[in-house]
Order: C-alpha cells, then structure tokens, then sequence
C-alpha cells in the first residue's frame, strides 16, 4: 500500500532506537551477528530514503553505553562492522550529501574503528543535505553529566555566572549542540522506552513504537511513521 505523505510537513529531525537485530536472527535461525549485518543495510536504506524525503537531521542509537556489557565475540563483530561502514558506506552517502557525526565518547574503541569514523566526518564535513548523527558508546545521562561539567567548568573559570545557567546554555553544552530537538522519535521491536537515549532533548517530541524488528524496518515503515507523526497535534504543552 502506497502511503502519501505531506511533503510539507517532513519532520525536521528523526532519532531511531534501531532494536530488534539479535532477535531477528533468532527468529529467522541465524547466528546472531547476521542480525547486525542486515541492520546495517537497513540504517543505509534508511538514510538515503531521509536525503530523498529531505529530513535535516537523523539521529541513530548505534552503540549504547550499556552495550559494552555484552558477549566479546559480539562486540568485536560489532566494531569489525563500525569499520566496514566507515570503508564501504561513506563514499555513497558522501555523494549523498550526507555529514557524519558522532555522539558520545569513542575512547573505548579499538584505534582502526576510531580512525574509521574520524576520517568518516573529516570526508563529509562539508555536506549539507543531510546532518546523520551516530549515537557510539552513548549514554543519555553521561551526556548531561558532560554537559554539567562543561558548565561548571566554565563557572570556575569565571567566563559565565551562575545566573547566566539556561536551557539554552544547556543545550548548547550537548553532543546535539546547534541542532534542532527530535520531532519524531521511531523504535523498533515493540520495545516502548527511551533507554538511555538523548533524554534531554525529547522534551516534546512525538514517540512511534513499531513491533518491526529493525531489520525489517524499510522504506515503507518508515513511512508509516511519518504519516503517523503527520496525523499527530503538536501543542508543545500550550494547550
């Protein structure tokens, strides 16, 4: 079925919590890591189809915080699949237009993954068509501890006063810094919370819950969507 969208009304910056990989393998009786592999070829999809829609700003939750707790084996094709996008996917979505950024702290990476994805936003740093922001070693809370920081840094060293602590302040001393706050958030695999994810920023923005694993998740449900957000008041709690 063919969904007609207001291209008018586009949200201006898309976040994803892309879940569902490892149990989409599960469920099709693949090794897990599969899961990943064809997740990554769902993100790309996805990208190029929000250049083509002509979204702003998309927001992806690629590796939180929590998950260096899981297995080894899995965090190492994990990061083995970081470095295959930035050797593989970077040169299509420069021609896209597309700008990489990364939010959170790539310390913790093996160095050939750092390398990757620093070389990754040196090459599209000048694009503009689209801004895909890449949530690595994320967390929604050290963000906000890291923002506090910078604050009080700024405090002790005298270059702000305390009265001059805004919401503005405080936005401008996040990853999304200059950015505008999601107006749609979409998760994947029926799972229905935040986990950890830019909980600053989603003050008011609207929430899409999908039980589509994310491997499955292609053009069309993100369509869904959109056409779901389109259907949705936004009041910004003044009424």
């Amino acid at each position: 079925m063919t969904i007609e969208l207001d291209r008018k009304n586009i949200p201006k910056h898309i976040a994803i919590i892309m879940d569902g990989n490892r149990r989409w393998a599960k469920k099709n009786k693949k090794f897990k890591n599969a899961g990943h592999r064809e997740g990554m070829l769902r993100f790309r999809e996805t990208v190029e189809e929000c250049v083509r829609l002509g979204v702003e700003y998309l927001t992806v939750y690629a590796f939180s915080t929590e998950n260096w707790g899981r297995e080894n084996d899995e965090i190492t094709y994990l990061m083995n699949l970081l470095l295959e996008f930035s050797e593989t996917m970077i040169e299509p979505l420069n021609t896209a237009g597309v700008r990489i950024n990364v939010f959170g702290n790539l310390d913790d990476f093996p160095e050939k993954s750092k390398a990757g994805i620093r070389k990754s936003i040196e090459i599209t740093k000048n694009n503009k068509n689209l801004n895909l922001n890449i949530a690595l070693s994320y967390g929604g809370r050290n963000e906000i501890v890291h923002a506090t920081r910078l604050i009080a840094m700024a405090v002790m060293e005298n270059t702000i006063n305390i009265d001059e602590i805004s919401e503005q302040l405080i936005s401008d001393c996040l990853y999304s810094k200059g950015q505008s706050d999601p107006d749609l958030l979409i998760r994947t695999s029926g799972e229905q919370r935040l986990s950890n994810f830019m909980l600053y920023q989603m003050a008011y923005t609207e929430f899409y819950f999908t039980e589509v694993l994310w491997p499955d998740f292609k053009a069309e449900e993100l369509h869904k969507a959109i056409a779901e957000y389109q259907n949705r008041s936004r009041r910004f709690g003044k009424e």
